[in-house]
């Protein structure tokens, strides 16, 4: 069932307590396992879906919204995927539990910015996640830990078959799925991996491989999707498009780019090992000073020292849980750390806060072990 809340106790106080959850449970793709889960950190798969019969959200009305958010919270209700699941709706929160959400990739910027209608539905393990009311009605989301997007597919399918059961898609047998957008129209499937690319980028090679990606018909966007750009060395890289594509082609295509650019990745971190590997564990080591002595650090250069320290990981040079650190790229988010604070904070408490969660974090979960790692044993071997 859904997370309700009991009688007497305010919606606001609800949805409040659901978000609490989120900050003490580690989502499942962050833990750093799957398939070339050391260069490749997440894949998803996102579906575009619009019920029949009833006006797309950028033009309905809040009474529209509000009878298709009833309509898929009610079939929602019904499945079997979705038991344990929490929901959230959008206009009940204030703009930092948005913001929270948004640095979670539980929901869009613009979804952030949903007044009433507007719903989030999170499973237990923040695999899958149903944005309502977004750009569509529905946007059905897969996010895994790893090289999986085939899985993702497969899991996704079985959720958009299970709504199907009781909610009418628009739906043209001529054309597809019908979107708001129209690059969306057709299977409505986006797939996306997020790749940490130290390597390439260090290489200078990286932009040679951006271009490359691009004229394959592929967007490489930052952590964040669209309209971010690249920090940490982190990419984010999906398929743009969706017409008369069919949703296996849409994900092979996929596959094998990411499958070269991986490759790629580890033919740059090994040249980089043999070429000079006392610079690499300078940086690595440096990286590791910083992050476990600062008082003060800016959001900026965290990201980047923890991508350093990420590629140590790689190398065997320090000895951190792969899970931690991809966690800490998202809790050192501001609103995570507001959240975690209990209380709003200056953007000059916030750098003192982040310091302080990275050292303790690395504290209790890391330890260093700086020697010469076997080259046998590294990437590209």
């Amino acid at each position: 069932m859904l997370a309700r809340m009991s009688r007497g106790q305010s919606s606001r106080t609800a949805e409040i307590m659901s978000i609490e959850i989120l900050l003490n449970r580690e989502a499942e793709w962050l833990m750093g396992g799957g398939p070339d889960a050391k260069i490749v950190v997440s894949s998803r798969v996102r579906f575009a879906r619009n019920v029949r019969g009833f006006v797309f959200p950028g033009r309905a009305d809040i009474e529209t919204r509000t009878k298709v958010r009833k309509l898929i919270e009610d079939s929602l209700e019904r499945s079997m995927l979705m038991q344990g699941s929490l929901s959230v709706r959008l206009d009940e929160l204030g703009e930092l539990d948005r913001q929270f959400l948004v640095e979670r990739h539980l929901i869009s910027r613009e979804h952030a910015r949903g007044d009433e209608g507007s719903a989030l539905v999170i499973d237990d393990k923040e695999i899958m996640s149903l944005m309502v009311n977004e750009e569509d009605h529905l946007r059905l989301q897969i996010l895994r830990s790893g090289f999986q997007l085939k899985e993702a597919l497969a899991e996704i399918n079985e959720m958009d078959d299970e709504i199907e059961k009781s909610v009418e898609y628009a739906f043209l047998p001529t054309v597809g799925y019908l979107t708001s957008c129209p690059t969306n129209v057709g299977t409505g499937m986006r797939a996306s991996v997020m790749l940490h690319l130290p390597g390439l980028v260090l290489a200078n090679q990286i932009n040679q491989v951006v271009q490359a990606i691009a004229k394959l018909g592929l967007a490489v966007r930052g952590l964040y999707g669209e309209g971010t750009e690249a920090s940490g060395n982190l990419f984010q890289i999906s398929n743009q498009v969706t017409l008369g594509v069919a949703e296996k082609d849409i994900l092979e295509n996929l596959e094998k780019v990411i499958n070269q650019i991986v490759e790629h990745e580890k033919k740059a971190q090994q040249a980089l090992f043999k070429k000079n590997f006392k610079a690499l564990e300078d940086r690595v080591c440096r990286a590791y000073g910083m992050l476990t002595s600062a008082r003060i650090i800016s959001s900026k250069e965290t990201i980047d020292l923890l991508s350093a320290l990420k590629l140590g990981i790689d190398f065997h040079i320090v000895d951190i849980d792969l899970g931690t650190i991809n966690e800490l790229f998202i809790v050192t988010q501001p609103a995570h750390l507001q959240k975690l604070a209990g209380r709003e904070l200056k953007p000059e408490e916030r750098d003192i806060v982040r310091a302080d969660l990275i050292r303790t974090r690395l504290e209790e979960r890391g330890r260093k072990k700086f020697q010469i790692p076997n080259p046998k044993s590294q990437n590209g071997d």
